[in-house]
């Protein structure tokens, strides 16, 4: 048993070695979540395609009760032995490993202090939803409004086409985990879909350039920016944000976090949405107007990020209201968000009684 388990971890290392001279990925790419079982909340590693979740708290690693600690905490060190951990537990199940079939698995992070929403960053959504593109035909049509940029919190480069970015703050009590209901309330009829990727942060950021904002994210996971697009009668101060965004479980989030490192190019992932086995939203984040990087520039110039604050980076074309006949969810729906090696965030629709 000792020279099997010698083994493993000469194998693990031997991959951390390899890693550490080629500048290359480890060999066994993980995700992070949370779960709970028998009561019990834990932070794990989910590895072999999403079937087997590793408690970290078992595995002498130095995790923390939460994933939103142990990314504040990260360091080489904790990069190190995980990447350790996930190759050993490749070659060979631990004893504190377990099936994700097997626990509930919870929102990988229940309580970031800072939850933006970045609205209208994929120009077709912008055209479905106004009829107006996020991007201008030319340079020479930006309006001189927009061409202003947004004084010390949104520097314009000469010659950029694009409308500025513009966040929205969705509260943290909307967010529900993978699996749980979407809740319907009561009389309201218009409840829609936006499947997005959504920004991770992993150290303190601020005034951070695009150029740089790489180094401070921790990694990405999917959320479902669900929406009551009913607004209010009076229209009192234009679109109601609040109303129209932050119900209980109207950010369905997760189910994991995928470390940064094993997702090479965030601007080139497929995402698509399904309703009941309907594809709905079927897009790439190539087509976002504002990178991943430029939102962490821009939020960063607003307000001081720290671990486990999260960025949602806007959603594609497709959403149900903008359709000729419009479509919502309603009771007995299944809603289903796919992000290229992000992974599947799956909820139940269900009326609130």
């Amino acid at each position: 048993m000792k020279t099997v388990h010698g083994a493993l971890v000469a194998a693990g290392l031997a991959a951390i070695i390899g890693m550490a001279h080629t500048g290359a990925q480890t060999a066994e790419p993980y995700k992070l979540g949370m779960f709970q079982q028998g009561g019990r909340s834990f932070v794990g590693m989910v590895i072999r395609k999403d079937t087997l979740v590793v408690d970290l708290s078992r595995a002498n690693v130095g995790a923390p009760a939460t994933l939103k600690q142990l990314i504040a905490q990260w360091d080489i060190n904790t990069g190190t032995r995980l990447a350790l951990l996930a190759a050993t537990s490749a070659l060979k199940a631990p004893a504190f490993s377990m099936k994700v079939s097997e626990v509930k698995t919870l929102p990988p992070i229940p309580d970031p202090a800072v939850l933006l929403n970045a609205a209208v960053n994929y120009s077709e959504h912008g055209i479905e939803m106004t009829g107006v593109a996020t991007s201008a035909a030319s340079a020479d049509k930006v309006d001189p409004k927009v061409a202003m940029g947004i004084p010390a919190y949104w520097n314009r480069k000469p010659g950029d086409p694009r409308h500025n970015p513009y966040y929205f703050l969705k509260a943290p009590t909307s967010i529900t985990g993978n699996g749980d209901p979407i809740m319907l309330p009561p009389g309201r009829t218009q409840i829609d879909w936006e499947c997005e990727l959504n920004i991770v942060i992993g150290k303190t950021a601020k005034r951070v350039k695009a150029e740089n904002a790489a180094e401070y994210i921790f990694g990405y996971t999917l959320d479902n920016d669900v929406s009551d697009r009913g607004g209010r009668a009076d229209g009192r101060h234009g679109s109601d944000w609040m109303l129209g965004k932050s119900h209980d479980t109207f950010f369905p989030m997760g189910p994991y976090i995928v470390p940064r490192q094993f997702v090479p190019n965030p601007q080139k992932l497929a995402i698509k949405f399904s309703l009941s086995g309907k594809v709905m939203q079927d897009s790439n984040t190539d087509r976002m107007t504002h990178n991943v990087y430029e939102l962490v520039e821009f939020a960063s110039h607003m307000l001081t990020l720290k671990p486990g604050d999260m960025i949602s980076s806007g959603s594609p074309a497709g959403v149900g209201t903008a359709r000729g006949t419009p479509i919502y969810f309603k009771d007995g729906d299944t809603s289903s968000c796919t992000i290229e090696s992000i992974g599947t965030l799956e909820n139940p629709v269900r009326a609130e009684k």
